[in-house]
């Protein structure tokens, strides 16, 4: 594995740090008036998901983890365990709901998202960027409300609450980014 300067860290990047694994979530590069530069590291533990501050001065060395990415199926849940099948080699393999935190109720049946591993042990799960959705429920459109930036509030079918603007109604189709969770286009 190679070893990276506490200055080169960067959100999204792993490291064996105390005998475990942890992704960078937040860097700040802090420059005090008096000693040196140092990076302010923000990490998540990929195994238990705990968290962790650290100091990490330019000098320090840090093992930089490299992941093996797959792309997988989701196929079912049970039980708070989400099951995903290798679109390769038909292997299944089974992660805690929670690894997708407040982004799981995006996931659909079928969908590929991308799986990473370390050394066959899967520990992270990325759902794709944009997903479409179907709006249920939300307030009629308004003739002349268009004309103001406004949004109104609308529910998913997954149960999310989004923003929408204006002009889009109940049963229309839209696409939502699953990082921000916020609307981004009709779909």
């Amino acid at each position: 594995m190679p070893k990276i300067n506490g200055n080169e860290i960067r959100p999204g990047n792993v490291l064996e740090h105390n005998g475990g694994l942890w992704a960078a979530v937040k860097v700040d590069h802090v420059k005090p008036g008096k000693g040196g530069a140092f990076a302010q590291v923000e990490m998540r533990n990929l195994r238990n998901g705990s968290k962790l501050n650290e100091r990490f001065r330019s000098a320090d060395k840090v093992e930089r983890v490299r992941l093996e990415q797959k792309d997988m199926q989701f196929l079912y849940e049970t039980d708070g365990m989400l099951t995903f099948m290798d679109t390769e080699t038909f292997d299944q393999v089974e992660l805690p709901s929670e690894i997708l935190g407040e982004r799981r109720p995006f996931l659909q049946d079928g969908m590929t998202i991308l799986v990473e591993f370390h050394e066959n042990e899967a520990l992270n799960a990325t759902l794709p960027q944009k997903v479409t959705c179907q709006v249920v429920e939300t307030e009629p459109v308004v003739k002349g409300q268009t004309a103001a930036n406004s949004f109104k509030p609308a529910i998913l079918d997954n149960g999310v609450k989004v923003m929408v603007p204006p002009f889009v109604g109940q049963e229309e189709m839209i696409i939502v980014n699953t990082e921000t969770m916020d609307y981004s286009e009709r779909a």
